[in-house]
């Protein structure tokens, strides 16, 4: 058995428990396993129980659930290799416990007690160690107390070992100076672009043989791609809508509910400083009337900045009282003040207007209707959903559901390039792609509250169009790729005279330079590899650097090596370091594990594991 895991990081037992106290187990209806079978394997004494397979499995599949924004299915989880992944991360683990058990390595019981009532997954509405919760919360995970307990034992003894076997790490100082002046070495650099004009002549005119030539060269390109001929039947709230009239009162009365949406008040972005007297408050803005100071400068003065008295978009009603008012009924930008405020006389400073809008129900009426009309269309699909689901189940044709119920028929050849209509829905898209032609028509949902099915009549093979129907888009694309040959032609002239003597000037190009450049930097308005090329070109030699329109040359004027003594390169060396010890720590420990598992002997029950995965839905 030559199983072998990253066991670095982290406790693997506790702390994704902990994890999934805390964040939810969402989704995978895995149960306490309490059968015969208590483990998935050993490394010599040490078991990995079902349950903390189970556990780990869990978490690793809801975290890349988070990643792919829905619920990942175990089959998923295997495709993408995750059950592997748990394996090797719990023996790897297994591995260094069993060492830490042979070296003797523990610890009290005071330390457990002390990691256990500091976990905020144990602690109570008052912020203290709840025992009731503690033993819930391991119960649910298919934990007692002395096995919950024994497993933190472990964690924390492996913990203990696996920091004596990294914590020599330290990252060799020659690679670390060595990769720091890689890094920080900077370039002086011209580039100028090979346009059209800089061509000795124009794209010529290509004959009919040259275009026939093209057109077979790239056939690809010229090609329908393959359709899947569906029949559908579809109903969506839009539809339903066309039989919905909404009265008068309702439309008024909804309008009126959502008056906020419709009447928007002006609004004004604010600044307020509150002084601690009237006196001071009046000296302020008399500061701020002689240009002395602005309220900006006076809130510095008093340690704050001008984020802290800003009141961002503000109505009249959210200043309130005279000082709302008088922030309102100033016609210009500036400061105001001082007026009297629930916390002391303020200064305020009108600092943008925002005026204010009203739709009136006679605008807003049509869009009121359409959205209760469709909100009315939906809960009709809602409810004769069931019945179209048993009518498919009956055996119903897309026809019969045309003519026996609200449904309508539609055709459809549908190809990864088709948006229009019924296209533009993702769930039709992925039933479209998926189906078979002896699937039978299931009725799916749509993401505006319709619903559909469809068949597959059949498949039209991926077919070349004829030359007579694309002839002028074979000429569009002979004239760029023509103009694109030629531009690189002109280039490798251009980088030749350059390595004779003759600069990019003298060469009659427009020439833009960048100084100090850094490494996998980005230059504007040129392709994204230049720098690249640039840092890979001798200097006062040349390159052509090119994207699917543009075509660059590059040549480094001058080299800059990096300052070593400088703070920026100082504190990068320092963060390299420290990265690559940790690195080189975490290669310890795994080297360690391995051999670890190599000295105990590794024991694997793919019956267990097969029956764990068997439970996660």
């Amino acid at each position: 058995m030559s199983t072998k895991l990253r066991s670095h990081g982290k406790s693997v037992v506790v702390w994704i428990l902990l994890a999934m106290l805390i964040f939810g187990l969402g989704g995978y209806g895995v149960s306490n396993f309490s059968g015969g079978v208590k483990s998935i394997g050993t490394v010599g004494e040490t078991e990995i129980t079902v349950q903390d397979y189970a556990n780990a499995l869990r978490q690793e599949m809801n975290a890349a659930a988070a990643q792919f924004g829905r619920p990942l299915r175990m089959e998923e989880a295997r495709a993408i290799g995750l059950d592997r992944a748990v394996q090797g991360q719990l023996f790897g683990a297994a591995g260094l416990s069993e060492q830490a058990n042979r070296l003797h390595l523990s610890v009290g019981d005071e330390e457990v007690g002390r990691q256990i009532t500091s976990a905020q997954a144990f602690q109570g509405p008052t912020g203290q160690f709840d025992r009731t919760a503690y033993r819930d919360m391991i119960r649910r995970q298919g934990y007692t107390e002395a096995a919950f307990e024994a497993r933190l034992r472990a964690d924390i003894a492996r913990s203990i070992l696996q920091g004596a076997v990294a914590g020599g790490a330290v990252a060799p100082e020659v690679l670390v100076n060595t990769y720091t002046a890689y890094l920080g070495e900077t370039r002086d650099i011209a580039f100028a672009e090979i346009t059209e004009d800089s061509l000795p002549a124009p794209v010529g005119t290509p004959d009919d043989a040259a275009l026939q030539a093209y057109y077979e060269a790239h056939i690809s390109d010229f090609t329908s791609p393959e359709a899947r001929e569906i029949t559908y039947a579809w109903l969506t709230p839009e539809m339903m809508a066309e039989a919905v009239e909404i009265d008068e009162a309702t439309l008024r009365e909804t309008y009126d509910s959502r008056k906020d949406e419709f009447v928007q008040p002006e609004r004004r972005d604010v600044s307020k400083l509150v002084f601690p007297t009237q006196e001071e408050a009046d000296a302020g803005m008399a500061r701020i009337a002689a240009g002395e100071a602005t309220l900006a400068d006076l809130a510095e003065e008093r340690g704050l900045s001008a984020t802290d008295i800003s009141m961002s978009e503000q109505s009249e009603a959210d200043i309130g009282g005279t000082a709302g008012a008088a922030v309102f009924a100033a016609t210009d930008l500036g400061a105001i003040g001082p007026f009297e405020t629930d916390l002391g006389p303020a200064l305020f400073s009108v600092d943008a207007i925002y005026p204010g809008e009203e739709t009136s129900f006679e605008d807003a009426r049509g869009d009121i209707a359409a959205e209760l009309a469709a909100e009315r269309g939906r809960r009709m699909i809602s409810d004769v959903t069931s019945d179209l689901e048993d009518r498919l189940a009956s055996g119903a044709t897309l026809e019969e559901m045309d003519k026996e119920t609200a449904m309508q028929l539609g055709h459809i050849a549908f190809s990864a390039e088709t948006t229009d209509g019924i296209a533009g829905y993702e769930a039709f898209r992925e039933a479209a792609t998926a189906v078979t032609a002896q699937d039978f028509p299931e009725l799916g949902n749509l993401a505006d509250g319709g619903v559909f099915a469809l068949r597959l009549d059949g498949i039209t093979p991926a077919t070349p169009i004829p030359f007579d129907q694309v002839s002028d888009r074979v000429s569009e694309a002979w004239a760029a790729a023509e103009l694109m040959r030629l531009k690189k032609e002109q280039a490798d002239q251009v980088v030749a005279a350059l390595e004779a003597g003759t600069s990019l000037v003298d060469q009659g190009l427009e020439v833009r330079s960048e100084d100090a450049l850094i490494r996998g930097a980005f230059v504007e308005g040129a392709p994204q590899g230049l720098a690249e090329t640039a840092f890979a070109t001798e200097p006062d030699k040349g390159a052509v650097v090119s994207d699917a329109q543009t075509v660059f040359v590059v040549t480094p004027m001058a080299v800059h090596a990096a300052d070593m003594n400088s703070p920026e390169m100082q504190q990068l060396s320092q963060t390299f370091s420290s990265r690559l010890g940790q690195m080189i720590g975490n290669d310890l420990v795994d080297f360690y594990a391995a051999a670890a598992q190599s000295e105990a002997g590794i024991t694997l029950d793919s019956a267990a594991i097969n029956a764990v995965q068997a439970q996660i839905q």
